[in-house]
């Protein structure tokens, strides 16, 4: 069997054998193996991302909720501020008024106690004066009585 350029089928279809051998036990040894590992890898961290995807939905829905809440807190905080502050004014108002009402009975006070001491002092000075009028009278009868008695002594000479 003569070929051309000294090609030997045989030898050919061997190489193509072992080509095919060496290429299927590669495929089965590396390939697949490999191939396999990488599909866990992928899916290993597919898994990762959906789950702090997840996560992050979370997050966020709790942020809002915070945010939510926290703006409530701060309306309940201006409410209750709002009324300490009327509580407060309504507080220092009721002082003011029973300051106020002290006061005003203080001055009354102070008043009828004026008047009672002013009461108090013109009968001690009418008593003073009638005692002063009274004695002034008396010395004053004394010397007319003593005049009087006086003339009387005198005019009784006189005539008699």
């Amino acid at each position: 069997m003569g070929i051309p350029l000294n090609i030997d089928w045989q030898q050919i279809l061997l190489h193509l054998f072992n080509f095919l051998f060496l290429a299927g036990g590669l495929y089965l040894l590396l390939y697949k193996p490999v191939k396999r590992f990488m599909e866990k890898r992928e899916a290993y961290y597919k898994n990762m991302d959906d789950a702090a995807k997840e996560k992050m939905a979370a997050a966020e829905t709790m942020e809002k909720q915070y945010a939510a809440r926290l703006a409530d807190a701060q309306s309940e905080i201006g409410e209750m501020k709002k009324a300490a502050l009327e509580d407060a004014e309504q507080t220092a108002q009721s002082y003011l008024a029973e300051a106020r009402e002290q006061k005003h009975k203080m001055i009354d006070e102070a008043k009828k106690a004026a008047l009672a001491e002013k009461e108090k002092i013109m009968q001690e000075a009418n008593a003073e004066i009638e005692d002063l009028v009274s004695d002034a009278i008396d010395k004053m009868l004394a010397s007319s009585e003593e005049n009087a008695l006086d003339k009387f002594l005198d005019r009784a000479e006189k005539e008699g």
